[in-house]
């Protein structure tokens, strides 16, 4: 087994349950993304739902995503703990194919919380829909409830700014806390949306919460969405762009280029990477490596025999 096969052998053994066993992970930026299907992962969360698993959170990020956590250590961690992290973004499939890697496909954000809706429905679960701009979660859910008969669905949007305010976090928790829902879809904005999953989310007993950002006014009709044809090519973003380029310039414009630097980047690194991989498992070094070992070897050594005849600074032998 190479050191390539190794890493990921040794990454498998601390996925959780909404991860199968043989999904791979995929490096982009500081995040790993799980290589998985629409398909899987719908079955895998409505599975974890139906068995009252314990908390766990899903995030689906998108170049801004990346960009975001170069910046923000607080958001790494947030990554780091998270049980399912999906690509949302076509950047970052092709990201992806630039290292050589495949991510199986893309899993828009919007398309997934419909879906998931429907499989809630049939499965008898509770969703509740949290966040997104005044109004806009009652009107998504109508529709879905229409789109999907018997569903059951609970809207709050709390006020702007409440996670500065202990009362609004705490009437916001009771909201979900009274609805007891299986799926908690949270439309906050990015990173706004996974920083409160982290540290308030978890804490209500709700066995999966996913973070949608604008899935509820795309869903509810407040905001189109881009054309089939635009969504195909991987060109939604240019879309919003245009329709609006006061809001979305910088994001898209400035964003995008930040997070094409970070992909140069990583993939420099990981040629480099893989020379060293290749040269090692081709036993193409000479006495390289031995000869730090040996080196490593010997200050053990010495260290010992130092210890061994109190030659070690500040050791003395005691008397009696």
């Amino acid at each position: 087994m190479n050191v390539n096969s190794q890493w990921f052998a040794a990454s498998a053994s601390s996925r959780t349950s909404l991860r199968g066993p043989n999904v791979a992970r995929i490096g982009v930026g500081h995040a790993l993304i799980d290589n998985c299907s629409q398909q899987q992962v719908c079955a895998s969360l409505i599975a974890h739902a139906q068995a009252c698993g314990k908390p766990a959170y899903v995030l689906t990020p998108n170049a801004q995503h990346i960009v975001l956590l170069e910046k923000e250590r607080r958001l790494q961690e947030v990554y780091d703990h998270a049980d399912l992290v999906i690509p949302d973004g076509i950047s970052l499939l092709i990201a992806a194919r630039l290292y050589g890697r495949s991510l199986r496909e893309r899993i828009a954000g919007v398309d997934l919380f419909r879906v998931l809706c429907g499989c809630a429905a049939g499965a008898d679960l509770r969703v509740f829909l949290l966040g997104g701009r005044p109004g806009s979660a009652e009107l998504a859910a109508a529709v879905l409830k229409n789109d999907y008969p018997g569903l059951k669905c609970d809207t709050y949007c709390p006020p702007l700014g409440f996670e500065q305010s202990s009362a609004s976090l705490k009437e916001t928790a009771n909201a979900i806390i009274t609805a007891q829902p299986d799926i908690l879809f949270v439309a906050f904005g990015a990173p706004k949306q996974e920083y409160w999953i982290y540290e308030h989310g978890l804490q209500l007993s709700v066995p999966v919460c996913i973070g949608v950002g604008g899935s509820f006014e795309i869903v509810g009709g407040v905001v189109p969405r881009a054309p089939l044809w635009a969504q195909n090519i991987g060109c939604e973003w240019l879309y919003r762009l245009c329709r609006e380029p006061r809001r979305m310039w910088r994001r898209y414009l400035i964003g995008n280029l930040e997070f094409a630097t970070i992909v140069l980047r990583q993939r420099i690194r990981r040629a480099l990477l893989d020379a060293f991989v290749h040269f090692v498992n081709e036993d193409r070094f000479a006495a390289e490596l031995s000869e730090l070992a040996l080196l490593q070897h010997n200050k053990t050594i010495d260290i010992r025999r130092r210890i061994a005849t109190h030659e070690v600074e500040g050791l003395t032998t005691p008397t009696i």
